[in-house]
């Protein structure tokens, strides 16, 4: 198809003086010479083994076939200068890139970006999600946000943004099916685990001091998210940071049963890269006030 295409400054050349009906006012537009539009028309007419204009002293009147090739090619140039200006526009937003992992970017950060976006529309957002610890230089980033502050490349330093505290959570029809009133209730239970939290469990049995039992069932998932569509689904029981769950307890898909079980999780920080822009600032100022509506 590429090698079908007639010589483009060809193309332009005659779409401009067939526009003016006159070479002369064609090479003033292009601010190029007439013999080198004549030229350009010449090459285009031998391409398509077909005569464009009736050459005339004073003007350059459209053939019938040329007439019809204008509409068709004027129409496609325009159409390739609207793509261009979009592209550029595109281009010419401010980007901020900020760094998050898969879960905290789909169960935290996503359901609040529509807020971001309308206060601040001249402002595009590129979410990198990765789970490995960031580093600025290899993975181009303005802002990344974890939990702890292990691991942090030396040139990112590290603010806090929010507590959080890892709480049971479960679908209300399982709950009605196999209740759960107390500890020894939960070895009756499925315990639904994250692979990236797998010793949440662990940590948590030690912490309200009771170990689980020895025929727990168990099933894990790759990602938080993964496992609360399980507990949503009614597959079992699962320890979830109240960071993620979202509008999973308010609007009762699911419910939390022993609230007074409670562990303490590592804070979320957040690092702006040294290279990043003013507009980064903006976005950190939203992270903010967001962190704080998340205590």
């Amino acid at each position: 198809m590429i090698n079908s295409l007639p010589p483009l400054n060809a193309v332009r050349a005659f779409v401009v003086a067939a526009r003016h009906q006159s070479f002369s006012l064609a090479a003033e537009e292009l601010h190029v010479s007439h013999s080198a539009v004549s030229r350009h028309i010449k090459r285009l007419e031998e391409h398509l083994s077909v005569l464009l204009f009736e050459r005339r002293i004073r003007q350059s009147l459209l053939t019938p076939a040329g007439q019809r090739f204008y509409e068709q090619v004027s129409a496609g140039l325009a159409q390739i200068a609207d793509a261009a200006d979009a592209l550029k526009q595109q281009a010419a937003l401010p980007t901020v890139k900020v760094n998050v992992r898969p879960s905290f970017a789909m169960l935290w950060l996503a359901p609040r970006l529509a807020d971001f976006t309308a206060q601040h529309p001249q402002i595009t957002l590129q979410v990198m999600t990765q789970t490995q610890a960031p580093d600025p230089a290899r993975d181009g980033f303005d802002i990344v946000i974890r939990r702890g502050r292990d691991d942090w490349a030396p040139s990112i330093e590290a603010h806090s943004l929010f507590a959080d505290e890892l709480v049971l959570v479960a679908a209300p029809s399982l709950l009605a099916r196999l209740a759960l009133a107390d500890l020894d209730a939960l070895s009756r239970h499925t315990l639904l685990i994250a692979k990236a939290r797998r010793e949440d469990w662990h940590h948590w049995a030690l912490h309200v001091g009771q170990p689980p039992a020895a025929t727990q069932l168990t099933r894990q998932f790759d990602h938080m998210h993964l496992v609360l569509e399980a507990v949503v689904a009614g597959q079992g029981i699962a320890l979830c940071p109240t960071s993620l769950l979202g509008t999973h307890l308010s609007s009762g898909r699911l419910v939390c049963p022993l609230p007074g079980l409670r562990m303490p999780l590592p804070r979320y920080y957040y690092g702006v890269a040294p290279h990043a822009s003013a507009h980064t600032r903006l976005f950190v100022d939203w992270l903010l006030a967001q962190g704080g509506m998340a205590l």
